[in-house]
């Protein structure tokens, strides 16, 4: 079959898939230009709008007419226009997902539009467009590195990891410690159901100031202890009841990942146990999620997700076991291992 005899649905299909990057980039705008928390304040013409805004009257107006179609915007021009609850997602407040729009449509975009470097070499798309890995962005860019972390604390909320305490019992533990532990969010909920429970962090100390304040205001600084360092060369506390790694593998290669699994493995008592919690590639057509994250990974930072065979093979070469598999909300799951033997 020619492409132009091909059915309208697989056209209509094709389109879709080709002009999704707009999508993006339409919200971006949006979030940039703060539409959403101007509409919240009660500016909702195009008019009025772009005048708050300090933009061009006819594009906010053709921007809105977009945002309308994607669900981001409700209401018309005449009328004016309120916030739907993704709108609302996107307003500078806490819980939204405001930074993560400005972090997508910025950095990840400029990442994604050199990517074929990275299928074509193995390198990263954000090194191509930016001459620095990620990680060496963000520390020479503290503005960067702040909006990072807030993305991804909003991330954590979006993919619902700090409801781990609804499907993992947590009441016995006296001793938690969140490695790479970023902004605190998922261990102030652990502690919040394991009231007997200290914890502790670890990460790099410019991450640090987020997870105190975090930390301070939901379960109190005689709780938690904070250690800045390298997770791959800080010693682990030892002899903790439950280990904690959210979102932290994906960014490694194997070899990384089986130096600091090791590492937390000679620290476990032996009834310790490792929660990886991440999103595990399925078999087949099953979970969009994680194979989009395997690909954005490997091109911000030569990471990738896993499937569970991955995952026990980590495991096997760490001397631990992966006791059984947690689905968690937004096809994540959360991996229980128990040191092997």
């Amino acid at each position: 079959m020619t492409p132009d005899n091909a059915p309208r649905p697989a056209a209509r299909a094709a389109i879709d898939l080709v002009t999704a990057a707009w999508h993006t980039q339409a919200v971006y705008a949006a979030v940039k230009l703060g539409l959403p928390d101007l509409i919240a304040a009660g500016h909702t013409g195009p008019t009025d709008l772009a005048r708050a805004a300090g933009a061009d009257e006819d594009a906010v107006r053709r921007l809105l007419r977009l945002l309308l179609r994607l669900g981001v915007v409700d209401g018309d021009e005449n009328d004016g226009y309120r916030n739907t609850d993704v709108g609302e997602l996107l307003r500078d407040q806490p819980g939204s997902l405001r930074d993560v729009s400005l972090l997508y449509g910025e950095e990840f975009y400029q990442a994604w539009g050199s990517s074929i470097e990275t299928f074509r070499t193995g390198k990263t798309g954000f090194e191509k467009a930016y001459g620095t890995s990620l990680v060496g962005y963000l520390r020479e860019d503290a503005d960067a590195a702040k909006r990072f972390q807030r993305a991804m604390q909003a991330q954590a909320n979006n993919f619902a990891f700090d409801a781990v305490p609804q499907h993992i019992d947590f009441t016995a533990d006296r001793h938690v410690v969140d490695i790479a532990g970023g902004s605190g969010q998922l261990l102030a909920r652990v502690l919040g159901s394991a009231p007997e429970a200290r914890g502790t962090l670890l990460d790099l100390e410019h991450t640090l100031p987020i997870a105190r304040a975090h930390l301070e205001q939901s379960v109190g600084t005689d709780r938690t202890e904070l250690i800045a360092g390298d997770m791959f060369t800080t010693p682990m506390p030892k002899e903790a009841d439950t280990y904690l790694l959210s979102r932290v593998l994906g960014d490694w290669s194997d070899d990384d990942c089986v130096r600091l699994l090791r590492s937390i493995r000679e620290a476990m008592a032996s009834k310790s146990r490792l929660l990886i919690i991440e999103l595990v590639v399925q078999e087949g057509k099953a979970g969009l999620l994680a194979p989009l994250w395997d690909l954005h990974l490997m091109v911000v930072n030569g990471g990738h997700q896993r499937s569970i065979g991955e995952y026990r093979d980590l495991a096997a070469r760490s001397d631990l076991a992966i006791e059984r598999s947690v689905p968690l909300p937004m096809e994540a799951s959360a991996l229980i291992l128990t040191p092997a033997g």
